[in-house]
């Protein structure tokens, strides 16, 4: 079986105070708050999501804010930097909005393209990229229009304990595209035009620590429920324990663990995040998945409060 995904479906995270987490996306980098529910395996905690207008594939990240949790320490077997795509000419912009809100970046080449990159409140790596590829956002917040706006993923940088065990399954079980290699990275890409680029470090940086600041996992698209099958079996075949499919209300999900140890999930592209809400409330209000609808007023009573803010 040949198959090849469409590139990353979302990234998840571990955070602190979901108020700071609202803040950083939303109100410094201007991403669209797509769906607040909670941790289906720990209801007490949110689940935030954040992506482009739509919530669409590609745009999504994902956080688990947990306060007062111990800090994560970035290392192999882990997403190390998630990359943003923006669009041509707007890389002036996000220099001076981060300077605006005093959020130190630096300036690095890699495969001919510019990156600035920076860190979020709680330590996640970051880095905003120009790129021609991908739709134009149409959310507009603050002073960030659809001109500048964040498209959605310009793609993940993977630490790995194994690089070349890493390498050979993102060739030749997820089915990305060998680009080639520079300096301390291998390049790969994926068949669509957002969340399409994947740098591999071909050194080991030593083991991560999972915790606040770091990335739990990263999804790869499956296009529906029958590719998520043929993906598990795919999965299974070249000797990987993969798990049931497992229904997260927004998308249906199988996860596996590759050799270099970094959590991988290929989540189904439908049914998306405006099924239980329309499209233009989505984010607004507190979802939760029917076994917990019973449980609603004592989770909204302990759940921190967050608010959506234009920061400038």
């Amino acid at each position: 079986m040949d198959k090849k995904t469409l590139g990353i479906h979302h990234i998840t995270a571990i955070v602190g105070h979901p108020q700071e987490n609202v803040d950083f996306y939303s109100g410094v980098l201007g991403l669209r708050l797509v769906k607040r529910t909670v941790n289906f395996d720990d209801p007490g905690t949110y689940h935030l999501y954040f992506g482009d207008e739509g919530g669409n594939p590609g745009t999504i990240i994902t956080f688990f804010p947990w306060v007062g949790a111990h800090q994560g320490v970035i290392g192999d077997g882990q997403v190390g930097v998630t990359s943003y795509a923006v669009p041509q000419g707007a890389l002036g912009f996000w220099e001076d909005r981060l300077e605006k809100f005093q959020i130190s970046f630096t300036k690095n080449e890699r495969f001919g393209e510019l990156y600035l990159q920076f860190d979020d409140p709680h330590g996640l790596h970051l880095e905003i990229v120009e790129r021609e590829e991908g739709e134009i956002n149409p959310w507009t917040f603050g002073e960030i229009t659809p001109v500048v706006a964040i498209k959605g993923f310009g793609g993940a940088t993977l630490f790995s304990s194994q690089p070349n065990k890493t390498a050979e399954l993102l060739e030749q079980v997820i089915g990305l595209e060998l680009i080639g290699q520079e300096g301390e990275y291998i390049r790969f890409r994926s068949l669509a035009d957002i969340g399409n680029i994947i740098d591999l470090k071909v050194n080991p940086v030593g083991v991560g620590q999972m915790g606040v600041g770091t990335v739990h996992h990263i999804a790869w698209r499956a296009i529906d429920d029958y590719d998520q099958l043929e993906w598990q079996k795919h999965v299974a075949e070249h000797g990987y324990g993969v798990t049931p499919v497992q229904d997260r209300n927004y998308f249906n999900a199988i996860y596996f663990r590759e050799q270099g140890q970094i959590l991988f999930e290929i989540a189904t592209d439908p049914p998306g995040f405006a099924h239980d809400e329309s499209h233009e409330t989505m984010g607004e209000k507190l979802m939760l998945p029917a076994q917990y609808e019973q449980y609603r007023e004592r989770l909204e009573q302990s759940l921190i409060p967050i608010k959506v803010k234009e920061l400038d």
